[in-house]
This record gives C-alpha cells, structure tokens and sequence, in this order.
C-alpha cells in the first residue's frame, strides 16, 4: 500500500547519514498499522455519512421543494453509504489497494460538495448563498482523517481536493451569474445578501492548503517518529530473545544509555549446568549434529530454568548460566535455584528419552551445581560492545561445584549451607540429596560441606 522499502535519512553522531532500507518485518508492523488506521477511517466516514443524513433530513425545504422531479443527496448519501461499508468490510479484510485509498478520498469530497451545492435547491437560493455553508469545516475533518495513516501524500491530496471541490463551486455561482450581479467588495453586503466576495472565499481556499500543509510538515516527522518506534520496538522484540526479558526491560526502559561498569549489588543463586564430557563426545560426530544436539538440549534445560525462575545469563558452549536474585530481587533465590537443579535432571530424563525415540544409543549425562552470595548484576564490555552480567563468588564457586561432580560422580551438587537455607525459603526436595562432609574442592581453599545428587532416580530421602 505504501512505498515502505526505502531509505530514511536520519543524523548519527557522525552527521548525517543514510539509514539502510527497513527491513520486511519493519515494514510488515508499519503496513499492519496503516491497516488499522484505514479501518478507524472507515468508521469514521460511517458516523460522518450518518450525521450528513440526519442534518439532509432536519433540514428545512424549499417552499416548492416537492414539485422537485429528482433530489440527488438521498441518493448520493446511499451510494457513499454503501460504498464506505464496501471499504470497511475491504479494510478489515486487508485488501485495500492504494487506487481505492485515493478513490475514497474523492468520493468524500464529492459528497460534501455536492451536498453543499445542494443547498441553494433545497432553500430556493442562488447559488452564492450555499457558499456561506458552514458545511464547508467538514474538509478538515476529511484531511485530518487521512493524517491516521501517517503518510503526508494522503493528507495531501485530501486538501488539494477540498481546495479544487471549493474553487469548482465558487466556479459555479459565478458561472451562473454571467451579468456578475452578485459580485461585491462590500463584506457587510457580502455577510447580509447572497453576494460572492472574492477575497473571503480565496481565504477560505488558502486555509484549506495551509492546513493541508501544516498536516503534512507535522506528518512528514511523525512518519520518521512512527518509523523509529517500529524499529525500535521490534528491536526490543529481538533482544527479549537474546536476553532474559528483565534483562531487556532494563535495557530499552533505561532513562539514560547504559554504560560499560553499571552494576546493582544482589543476594543471589547462581546455576550451572553442563553436559559431562561433552567436548571428547563432540568430537566424535559431524559439526551439524552437534549444533543440532546443542540446540534440543538447550530447549530442554532451558525452559526447565525458567519455569523456575531461573534468568539465563548465557550460553557457554553445552554450559549453561542462570542466576536466581540477580536481575530481579528475589526474597528465594537457594530455593528457586534447587528446584531448578531438579527439574534439569528431569528435562535431561526426558531430553535422553526423546534422543533415544530417534536412534541415539548414548545417553549423555548432565550435571548442575548452585551456589549463593552476594553479586554485582550489571553491564561490562566497551562502549561499543556490553554485556550484561553477573560478577561475583557466587559465580565462581557454582563453577568449581559444577566441575567437582564428575570428582564425586555425582549429578547435581550445592553447598550444607545453600541446602539448608533453601529448605528456610520453602524448598521441599522431590530427588534425594546426600550430604558430603568437608569436601575438598579444586579451587576453593578451605574444605566445604556439601549436598549431592547421585542417582537419576527421584526419591525423597530425609537428609
């Protein structure tokens, strides 16, 4: 419907600059908002035919009015009536080509001047007088209809259509009056009598173009606004997909530009998970299979995570980190973490058993480790490129846990104290944990207690 595919120029910190052409999807949200608007000016043009009917109606006639063989507004006003319902239905439809855009904002402006020229008939007048109808401020309705689509061509031709149905009518009372009778200079015999004073209707006619133009300028920034916004929203849309959504919140609902070294103190969990032995497995199979298998596995950890309110931090390869407290507060960040760590080894359960249904004979095994503390959550990088992150023990040490499994041989792993405090904030465990006393871990100084998952079987065991 409208030449979208085209180059906006906007300014960058460098100058001006041409931006690229929109993208499809950009496009596609634009046009699907012009649609809406073609429906809102439909219903319009309804409520706009209605009130035209209602005033053709109440209003009073000529004397002889009834000898008349032929009255052209009822039947004009059906014909626009049906025609609007036409464009609706076309609207709603999504099947309004351009021609019937430009069509319909001819058929507008003939009517309310044919029903303006009406006039003179229906009082018994001479043509000079419908030209003091106030009927006439319906043209700015009809041109401030056709700013809704956010596009100045239209609003354009609107008003140099009004502009062109008033000049016509003026045309005609002057063409009907070639002894130039009705012609004045004098506004007050011009306001009293049926005279024509030129002046006062090139007023009107140049109003109708400066509004027309005002429209347009106004428009004309809107459209580079709308088309900003577009892109900008759908942007928003594509980062929700990178990132977690309280991730991309803080990011497009930010006062001011985020800046590398911004950060937020938190109390939170930290998960990592990990396929055991991965990288020798990988190495064993053709590239794609491993991206396909990286891709199945991380649907099913994933969605495991978040149903728990887990916040995926980021992909390492088969690892995956997910914080708990960090970008939102959370007032159970242990138990939310452990749930998680339970419903991972279900979803590895069920991620097994699907690659099993399509022939794969080895079953991969997962391992989980949480630890808790206090964490920086904010963004680091270079100003051109940021990340945002979770900086702190806690991230260390869920690693180094993480790791130590394949020491225990076990699936799952977290600290006494993580097990304990969890259990406080309402995590009932649906697998068995065992505790490991004062546990030696490579990295961690001083030896730590810990609780263990070591069978794929759910079973709860007092601990």
């Amino acid at each position: 419907m409208l030449h979208l595919m085209h180059e906006e120029h906007l300014s960058s910190r460098k100058g001006a600059s041409a931006a690229p052409p929109l993208p499809a999807r950009v496009s596609a949200a634009i046009r699907l908002q012009e649609r809406s608007s073609e429906i809102l000016i439909g219903w319009a043009q309804l409520v706009i035919v209605v009130i035209f009917a209602s005033l053709y109606a109440l209003a009073p006639k000529a004397a002889d009015s009834d000898r008349l063989m032929f009255e052209p507004v009822p039947y004009a006003l059906a014909a626009y009536f049906l025609f609007i319902v036409v464009r609706l239905a076309l609207a709603y439809r999504r099947m309004m080509p351009n021609w019937l855009v430009y069509l319909s904002m001819a058929v507008d402006m003939a009517l309310l001047m044919g029903l303006i020229w009406s006039f003179h008939i229906q009082y018994g007048q001479p043509p000079a007088f419908y030209l003091k109808a106030p009927t006439l401020l319906y043209v700015f309705i009809f041109i401030a209809l056709r700013a809704l689509r956010y596009d100045a061509r239209y609003v354009v031709t609107a008003g140099l259509l009004g502009a062109a149905g008033w000049l016509g009518l003026l045309a005609y009372a002057l063409w009907q009056d070639p002894e130039g009778a009705t012609l004045t200079r004098d506004f007050t015999a011009y306001m009293t009598g049926n005279m024509v004073l030129i002046g006062a209707e090139f007023d009107k006619v140049i109003s109708i173009l400066l509004v027309t133009a005002i429209l347009a300028m106004a428009l004309t920034r809107a459209r580079a606004l709308l088309v900003a916004a577009v892109r900008e929203s759908t942007a928003a849309d594509d980062l929700k997909r990178f990132f977690a959504p309280e991730v991309a919140s803080a990011i497009t609902s930010a006062d001011v530009a985020v800046e590398a070294g911004e950060g937020e103190a938190r109390v939170a969990a930290i998960l990592m998970v990990d396929i055991r032995d991965f990288t020798r497995f990988a190495a064993t199979i053709p590239p794609n299979d491993v991206i396909r298998l990286l891709t199945d596995y991380q649907q099913f950890m994933v969605t495991a995570i978040q149903e728990n309110g887990g916040i995926i931090d980021k992909f390492l390869g088969d690892g995956i980190m997910a914080s708990f407290g960090a970008a939102r507060p959370s007032l159970t960040p242990d138990a939310d973490a452990l749930r998680a760590i339970e419903a991972v080894l279900s979803a590895a359960e069920h991620w097994n058993d699907y690659r099993a249904s399509l022939g794969f004979t080895r079953r991969l095994v997962v391992n989980a480790a949480a630890a808790c503390g206090p964490v920086v959550f904010g963004a680091v990088g270079h100003e051109q490129r940021l990340e945002y992150t979770v900086i702190g023990d806690a991230v260390n040490n869920a690693g180094k846990l993480e790791k130590h499994n394949k020491s225990e041989g076990s699936l799952a792993l977290t600290t006494a104290e993580v097990y304990w405090r969890a259990g406080e904030q309402g995590f009932a465990p649906a697998r068995s944990w065992g505790g490991l006393p004062a546990r030696r871990v490579q990295g961690l100084a001083q030896p730590v207690d810990l609780m263990a998952i070591t069978t794929a079987v759910p079973a709860v065991a007092s601990a």
